[in-house]
């Protein structure tokens, strides 16, 4: 029984011989004499150092088109973990205020509708589907009219407390989550135990998108024009007097612009086993 084979199944652990046993805990282990203040004294077995049972709250930040919801979600699923889509809840309230004809000055009136939409996941969807008004937003805040507005909502200081609260009270309920936004490490969790921020070139993150939505909704988009609205949204998210874009000044920063999907996941896996350690 190897490690991954622990880890994708969450009744089982990894004693210290390597063997499984039955348990709803998931045991992440490493090398003695690693370095690890539990490494123990000179023993040639393996020694816990971490322990999924507990509360552990794991923050992925980025910019626009680095994948970092993708890459959530794989790492929260490789390690057992909740995942929180904090993008999702920000693209739902503009899509509730699209839909109802709210202006972005109407700060009052997008407030009373986002708290009567009584914003949630469905958890046992995989991944967990954003819902309000009691029904699914998963494919309504991907569309185009969504995408080229919600930065703007994200930007009201009013939505955006009313989002941290929501976010936190998501985390008492689900604590041991991977959640990933813009600023899930510097002011929604920044006691978080491992922070990760993720960053790629424009240009790759151009591309991937161009590739993403040809083969998700076959259509062809100008990479040159898609640069030049991320180059902007950036500057926008950066340019926020709160919840602006930002490296955790503890976090972890990896640059995916050379790396594949999985070659991502390795070394976030890894990253976390690391700091597990501290």
């Amino acid at each position: 029984m190897t490690l991954h084979d622990a880890i994708a199944r969450p009744n089982l652990r990894l004693s210290p011989s390597g063997l499984a046993s039955s348990s709803d805990v998931i045991e992440v282990m490493a090398p003695a004499g690693s370095g690890s203040a539990e490494a123990g004294s000179g023993s040639s077995g393996e020694v816990r150092v971490f322990r999924l049972d507990q509360p552990i709250v794991i923050t992925i930040d980025g910019p626009a088109g680095t994948g970092k919801s993708t890459v959530a979600h794989r790492l929260a699923r490789r390690l057992g973990l909740d995942i929180l889509d904090t993008g999702s809840m920000y693209r739902t309230a503009a899509a509730i205020a699209i839909d109802n004809t709210i202006d972005l000055e109407h700060h009052k009136r997008l407030l009373e509708i986002v708290r009567a939409a009584h914003m949630t996941f469905n958890w046992k969807a995989q991944p967990p589907e954003i819902m309000a008004f009691g029904k699914s937003y998963a494919r309504r805040i991907r569309e185009p009219d969504v995408t080229a507005v919600v930065s703007q909502y994200a930007g009201i200081r009013e939505l955006r407390d009313l989002m941290v609260g929501m976010q936190r009270e998501i985390a008492k309920d689900h604590p041991r989550i991977v959640s990933e936004g813009r600023d899930q490490g510097s002011v929604v969790f920044p006691q978080a135990q491992v922070k990760i921020y993720l960053d790629a070139s424009a240009d790759v993150r151009a591309r991937r998108r161009c590739e993403q939505l040809k083969r998700e909704q076959n259509v062809e988009t100008d990479v040159n024009k898609l640069r030049t609205e991320i180059e902007a949204r950036d500057a926008n998210d950066k340019a926020r007097p709160f919840g602006a874009l930002t490296c955790p000044k503890d976090a972890t920063v990896v640059d995916t612009s050379e790396l594949d999907l999985d070659q991502v996941i390795d070394k976030l896996y890894d990253i976390v086993r690391e700091k597990a350690r501290v």
